[in-house]
């Protein structure tokens, strides 16, 4: 389960308000994590707390299909993206680093900044935890499951190597 609270965005945020173009020539999580949402919300990475959940309405993450912006969010703490919906090539580059999104129209609508929110992967169940309120999201297959729970799909595969490579 991830408990966190609610970092609250409209529509359309695409991968350059996530983290600005000026930074692509870097690549390391800790450097993107600094800046964050710096051109759309300056403070976002001073009240940003690990575990915190980002909640947005349609077509989060859309622009380019660079992963810079997945990594600088997960890199910040983000534990979970919670939105309407999401830009197809950012949702599967969050799962390729393991960082969990929903599609959650209902749950995207409602919640507020400062909310907290218990999110459970497994079954898909979004908990306004001040309010009681729950909402559902399509739960994640295992093998999505399998890939955010080893931190990414590389890190999934390099386990998996190493595993067999003990048989």
């Amino acid at each position: 389960m991830i408990r966190g609270s609610v970092h609250r965005f409209g529509d359309n945020v695409d991968t350059d308000a996530i983290i600005p173009a000026r930074y692509l020539n870097v690549s390391d999580g800790p450097t993107l994590a600094a800046h964050c949402f710096e051109d759309v919300d300056a403070g976002f990475v001073k009240v940003m707390r690990p575990g915190d959940i980002v909640v947005a309405g349609s077509n989060f993450g859309c622009g380019s299909s660079r992963e810079h912006a997945p990594i600088a969010l997960k890199a910040a703490g983000v534990s979970c993206v919670i939105a309407k919906t999401f830009a197809r090539i950012f949702y599967r580059n969050a799962i390729n680093i393991g960082l969990p999104i929903l599609e959650c129209p209902a749950a995207a609508e409602a919640l507020q900044a400062g909310d907290v929110v218990e999110v459970h992967l497994e079954s898909g169940r979004i908990v306004d935890v001040a309010r009681g309120k729950e909402y559902q999201a399509a739960p994640f297959p295992p093998y999505m499951m399998e890939i955010i729970g080893a931190g990414g799909l590389i890190a999934k595969l390099r386990r998996d190597v190493q595993a067999r490579s003990q048989l």
